[in-house]
């Protein structure tokens, strides 16, 4: 499995919007300028999520995003499937003449699960946690 950027600054952006959860619309220049993504394909990137459901926008100097669902209703999975598509290709039936290839799309389609599971169970809630636990856990220098 390959990541884009399209689905790292995607996944940012979504992450971006959990952390102003509850505060209002977050406009794309704050996310762009926060996130160090352009903000031309962040307005792309945006796009997508909302057509996906992930978020929903308002226009105008008042306008901003903001996540359609709480955060712990939006997993990982859900973001990337909307911004890379799936994950691993599903085996074509000329592909599997062989005995062969048909293990090998076995062994794909594991992956596959195992990789879906992990991402469908984690949520953009998750990642705002992981921050807060990481930023109050004191560092210690030698």
């Amino acid at each position: 499995m390959r990541l884009s950027t399209k689905g790292e600054y995607g996944v940012r952006a979504l992450f971006d919007l959990a952390q102003h959860y509850g505060e209002g619309l977050v406009q794309s220049h704050d996310i762009a300028e926060r996130q160090a993504i352009s903000e031309n394909y962040l307005n792309q990137l945006l796009i997508a999520l909302r057509k996906a459901g992930l978020i929903t926008s308002v226009r105008g100097p008042q306008g901003g995003h903001q996540l359609a669902r709480p955060p712990q209703a939006i997993s990982l999975l859900d973001a990337i499937l909307v911004l890379e598509g799936p994950l691993l290709p599903t085996p074509e039936g000329a592909s599997l003449d062989t005995f062969d290839a048909g293990l090998l799309g076995e062994v794909w389609g594991e992956l596959r699960a195992v990789i879906e599971g992990h991402l469908s169970e984690m949520t953009i809630a998750d990642l705002c946690q992981r921050k807060h636990q990481q930023l109050d856990s004191p560092m210690y220098y030698i």
